[in-house]
Parts: C-alpha cells; structure tokens; sequence
C-alpha cells in the first residue's frame, strides 16, 4: 500500500476519534485540541473518560484496559493508545 494510503487512513481515523471524544466531553470538533488535557480544558471527569473508552470499543473493536485511563489526557496520547492495541502501528 502506497504511503498516502497510509497517512489518508491514519488522518481518518484521528478525525473518527476526535469526534468521538469531541461528543463525549460535548463540545465541537474545532474546540478539541491534539494536546488540550480532557480532565483540565474540558472538565472531564472519570465517568466521561469510561464513556470515551466505551465508544472507542465499540467504534474501533479494540479494547483498552482501564488501567492505562491515566494515560488518556488528550487526543494525541488517546490516539497512539488505540492505534497501538489495534495494532495500526508498524
């Protein structure tokens, strides 16, 4: 697969996830930064981010534990975790 298909897929499901989360914490796409820290920025709170790993399960089929929750403050860090276990990374 060429590389642009790569990058094209990736950005994709970036977007998918920033939606994702972006309706989970109830504000707009525009809004959600890469790095803005959910929990500080956004007010999220711990059920909110059991909800966003609950969407991610059922969006992407890929499950996160729990345990890395701390792990998850921002968009970036939230994206490298779900690419990560569903095995989107070389």
């Amino acid at each position: 697969m060429p590389k642009e298909a790569d990058m094209s897929g990736e950005n994709e499901r970036y977007e998918q996830l920033r939606e994702i989360i972006a309706e989970v914490l109830e504000i707009e796409t525009d809004e959600l930064t890469d790095t803005g820290d959910f929990a500080e920025e956004y007010q999220a709170d711990s059920l909110r981010a059991i909800e966003i790993l609950a969407r991610i399960d059922k969006e992407f089929k890929v499950e996160i534990p729990q345990s890395e929750l701390p792990e998850l403050r921002n968009l970036k860090a939230t994206y490298e975790a779900v690419a990560r276990h569903a095995g989107w990374q070389d």
